[in-house]
């Protein structure tokens, strides 16, 4: 059944990247496909932009395609924003997929469902489609609530995304009453303010933090797979950003339909560590705490 939900398709300058995750859009079928493209930072990326352009105009089912596309380079920041802001003017909700992220073919209809069930839901700001354990307690439900959530493959709503602060507007009023601890714990909390001031300082390459965080101000979670729906296909040298290797190669799984109902909306903190631990760098500082934490108590005795 072709997918009712819109999609909008993040490109750039990887055209066989571009196809793979194209084929699976193409597979899925919606019946209406934004298209938004960077523009070269010089002319051996012109060529490669216009061959993953290219790619996107191979659309042979019944599809409504609306494209975005910038004649100069924006940035990552500037294109993504820019890209969705524009989307989101012409749909009340998306599928959002970059030119790395390989869906399974159940996450389309993961996204819908969860898109319909908590649409009124303000608590509610992202539907995710990563899962960076994997698996993570799928025995009762098929989704979990998370203060944090991956935008590797994700969907969202007009109310949620109009939210979004690019500039991080209200971070250091925000860090300064430790709503980072309240929402996150003592030691989660203090690494995710450490991440976040230091992107505010150099934010012209990111746009998933600012987002992040515009979701943490409005006590936003996101809804995350008890199983993985999508793989990062884009560790490689032409990559942007994708360089965590603890990411790699998580296994994807395919979700039964219908989706179960989750009814309690409560984030799992144990997850949200899990989360943190992946990351080399988060445990590594998670680590220096817990000594310093000891050794505060050692010396306090």
């Amino acid at each position: 059944m072709p997918c009712s939900t819109p999609v909008a398709f993040l490109i750039f300058r990887r055209p066989d990247l571009t196809a793979r995750v194209f084929e699976a859009i193409r597979q899925a079928q919606p019946k209406k496909l934004f298209v938004i493209a960077d523009g070269p930072r010089n002319e051996e990326e012109n060529v490669l932009c216009q061959h993953a352009r290219a790619v996107t105009e191979n659309v042979n089912w019944d599809c409504e395609v609306l494209r975005n596309y910038s004649s100069i380079n924006l940035g990552c920041k500037k294109r993504v924003c820019s890209g969705l802001d524009w989307a989101f003017e012409n749909s009340e909700e998306l599928i959002i997929l970059e030119d790395d992220c390989l869906p399974n073919p159940s996450f389309f209809q993961y996204c819908t469902d969860l898109l319909k069930r908590h649409r009124n839901d303000q608590r509610i700001m992202l539907i995710s489609g990563f899962n960076k354990q994997g698996v993570w307690k799928d025995s009762d439900n098929d989704y979990f609530f998370s203060n944090l959530g991956g935008i590797w493959g994700w969907a969202s709503w007009r109310r949620a995304w109009k939210l979004n602060d690019p500039e991080m507007s209200d971070l250091e009023e925000f860090a300064s009453k430790k709503y980072f601890e309240y929402l996150l714990g003592f030691e989660l909390g203090n690494i995710r303010k450490k991440q976040m001031l230091s992107i505010a300082k150099n934010s012209e390459s990111t746009w998933d933090f600012q987002w992040g965080f515009s979701r943490h101000k409005n006590s936003g979670l996101a809804c995350v797979p008890s199983k993985n729906l999508v793989k990062n296909i884009g560790f490689r040298h032409d990559s942007t950003h994708t360089f965590r290797e603890s990411f790699k190669h998580p296994k994807v799984y395919s979700l039964s339909l219908p989706i179960r109902t989750n009814k309690f909306i409560v984030p799992d903190h144990d997850y949200d560590v899990a989360f943190f631990q992946k990351n080399e760098r988060n445990l590594a500082y998670i680590l220096k705490l817990n000594i310093k934490k000891a050794k505060k108590l050692l010396f306090s005795r």
